[in-house]
């Protein structure tokens, strides 16, 4: 069971959305706009956000970056818009994963699921990961951190999960079913967020798909992290320990 909240403004909708999932055991509160979703998640903890783009007050995308800014309850955005642009401009601006609509709930609470999974594990204590280093590549997991080439690199949680996750790999090819399920926490689900991030974590690695120096694509085959040539990956080290000398 979950808290969550449903920001929708189509009151028909909206009253199905809050049946449907109250009935699968879910705890739900909703509002019609931006302005009352941010009033509710500074005052309540949520586990989940339904955000539908098509808001009175606020542009979605807007709302979802304010959003980003007093919380980081997993998003699910709602949106009726299905292009690249568009899906990029949602994933760059914070959200965890995003419907299409028409969509049913059955397909909702899978996704609702899969973000769940996702935040829950990486909540837990676990032993610090050590630092992760491929080239001039730097990632800390424990402080979720990246340099390259000693300059701090401003990434999204999902972007900075999939560099870590390829990272911790160096030179080995990951599929992309495999990236879904280990990154996304998804056993199924649409290439374009795989490749969405990537071409956004390209950018921030100063590089592009047709001239790659860390991030390669296997056409058919799947993704790898390596150093760029004349560069090897460093052995990793423990937070807090001193660099070799």
């Amino acid at each position: 069971m979950a808290s969550v909240l449903v920001v929708e403004d189509d009151p028909f909708v909206r009253s199905a959305l809050i049946r449907q999932l109250t009935d699968a055991s879910h705890t739900v509160r909703s509002v019609g706009t931006a302005l009352e979703a941010l009033r509710e998640v500074a005052h309540i903890r949520f586990d989940v956000v339904v955000l539908d783009l098509g808001l009175p007050d606020l542009d979605g995308s807007e709302a979802l970056k304010m959003l980003r800014g007093i919380t980081d309850v997993p998003v699910i955005v709602a949106t009726a818009r299905d292009d690249e642009t568009e899906v990029v401009r949602l994933l760059n601006a914070g959200a965890d994963d995003y419907l299409t609509k028409p969509f049913s709930v059955e397909h909702l609470s899978a996704r609702m699921a899969a973000v769940l999974r996702r935040a829950r594990s990486g909540g837990g204590e676990s032993a610090p990961s050590p630092v992760i280093r491929v080239g001039g590549l730097t990632v800390d997991p424990l402080r979720r951190q990246a340099e390259l080439d000693g300059a701090r690199l401003d990434l999204t949680r999902r972007e900075f999960d999939l560099l870590a996750f390829l990272a911790g790999r160096p030179g080995v090819v990951v599929a992309r079913k495999e990236l879904l399920a280990e990154v996304w926490q998804q056993s199924y689900g649409d290439d374009q967020t795989i490749d969405v991030h990537l071409s956004w974590l390209r950018r921030k690695l100063g590089e592009t798909a047709a001239r790659p120096r860390y991030l390669h694509t296997l056409r058919g085959v799947g993704v790898k992290l390596e150093p760029p040539a004349g560069q090897a990956p460093q052995a990793p080290r423990m937070p807090g320990a001193e660099p070799p000398r």
